[in-house]
């Protein structure tokens, strides 16, 4: 048996990178699940390798949620939620446009409150469940040259732990909690914006700021997305889930290395 047999879910962003991951691991663990993203072509080859259902959405459009959510109710209802989309831009703040910076705004902060506002009501019609919102360890700590990145991933952790609060007062059985990437190796690093010194390598990355060395796996992320959705962190709501190698621990080397 599965750790989520009989669990349905929603993950946004799910045709690549951790999403895809996360939809892998979770399916692996026997839920049923509907994937969201822009690029049909990958969603729909890994929704008919999992068996699940693919659904071509915009995580800000608001119009096209009660299509996502009604593609979880056909399933049979909705019990776990991955609000996982999101981009990043790079830069200083001083020479971002308002475009991108509403851009950026806009798929991080408002996809998850949308992801939020539409699942939540059938979560709830469902007896309950998880939702986990993708923050960053840059929801943690500030960057130089990511300061809008930073404030939509920390709109995100302090948004999860409010939604967190709501849904306990109601008593309605909905844990919500974030969980927190340092430096992953996922195709993001190359869909970087012209103009941000893209492509990055994700591993050269880690090698000079992750206290282990190395760059974590999205599937890394996916375990720990997975044990947020399972009756193992049945206690946990309202928590940070910091998966990075240790980044947020602080420095590590000599003294004055």
């Amino acid at each position: 048996m599965g750790q989520l047999d009989g669990k349905i879910g929603i993950i946004t962003g799910g045709a690549s990178g951790i999403g895809a991951a996360c939809a892998r691991v979770l399916a692996r663990e026997g839920s049923k699940l509907v994937l969201t993203d822009l690029d049909d072509a990958a969603g729909r080859r890994l929704a008919e390798q999992l068996g699940a259902v693919y659904v071509h959405h915009d995580v800000t459009d608001e119009a096209g949620w009660p299509e996502v959510v009604a593609a979880a109710e056909k399933l049979g209802g909705l019990h776990i939620l991955v609000a996982n989309a999101g981009i990043g831009i790079m830069g200083s703040a001083l020479d971002m446009s308002l475009a991108d910076w509403r851009r950026q705004m806009a798929i991080n902060v408002d996809g998850v409150f949308l992801t939020v506002k539409y699942g939540i009501p059938l979560m709830r019609r469902s007896g309950g469940g998880s939702v986990v919102m993708m923050s960053s360890v840059a929801g943690i700590r500030g960057s130089a040259n990511l300061a809008g990145y930073s404030a939509t991933k920390g709109a995100v952790r302090l948004f999860a732990k409010s939604i967190a609060l709501e849904c306990a007062a109601a008593r309605d059985n909905i844990r919500v909690n974030s969980v927190h990437p340092g430096v992953i190796d996922t195709p993001i690093w190359t869909k970087l914006p012209p103009g941000a010194n893209a492509p990055l390598d994700p591993n050269v990355i880690a090698a000079a700021t992750v206290p282990i060395g190395q760059a974590g796996q999205a599937e890394d992320i996916a375990n720990g997305v997975l044990f947020l959705c399972s009756d193992a962190s049945r206690h946990m709501t309202g928590s940070e889930l910091v998966i990075d190698g240790g980044m947020t621990a602080g420095r590590s080397g000599r003294l004055g290395g």
